[in-house]
């Protein structure tokens, strides 16, 4: 003989609702995280990538080029004054004319400077920032043959 149980109700009816539940967490982070990268992005990229990377050739004889002239170059800025020493490969003074910017690297604002010769192979210009964080000093020197050394240094506005 057989005695009927009564019905038991059913406790497991929550296991569905709860996947669907992690599934809307883990969307709704997801969408937060889509709309931080997409609202913050700085719009920093390369023009025409394919014709720099065909050029490439052209940057590596560049690079060549002024690492045969042996010089070397040191940057730094010295309470609003950009300070930039040019040696040649046996530590002697380069003279010259020297021009460039300061470029904020990631939002592109760029500083013109106006250089002055204190010394030979010593040039110093006002750098009047508007803004304090990391800067790239981009200056090209031309020396007194007519050579010309590109000087890249990173300074940071306090």
């Amino acid at each position: 003989m057989s005695v009927l149980l009564p019905a038991q109700p059913r406790r497991s009816g929550w296991i569905p609702w709860a996947f669907a539940g992690g599934m809307g967490v883990v969307l709704a982070v997801n969408a937060v995280l889509v709309w931080a990268a997409v609202s913050t992005f700085t719009g920093v990229s390369v023009g025409h990538a394919y014709d720099r990377g065909l050029a490439y050739n052209d940057v590596l004889a560049e690079t060549a080029r002024q690492q045969a002239l042996g010089w070397h170059a040191s940057v730094v800025l010295d309470v609003r004054t950009l300070v930039v020493s040019v040696q040649d490969e046996d530590g002697k003074p380069v003279a010259g004319t020297i021009s460039g910017v300061l470029v904020r690297p990631v939002e592109g604002t760029r500083v013109p400077l106006g250089f002055r010769s204190v010394a030979p192979g010593q040039f110093r210009a006002a750098a009047e920032v508007p803004r304090h964080g990391q800067w790239e000093a981009q200056l090209r020197l031309t020396g007194q043959q007519g050579d010309r050394f590109d000087i890249r240094g990173r300074v940071f506005v306090r």
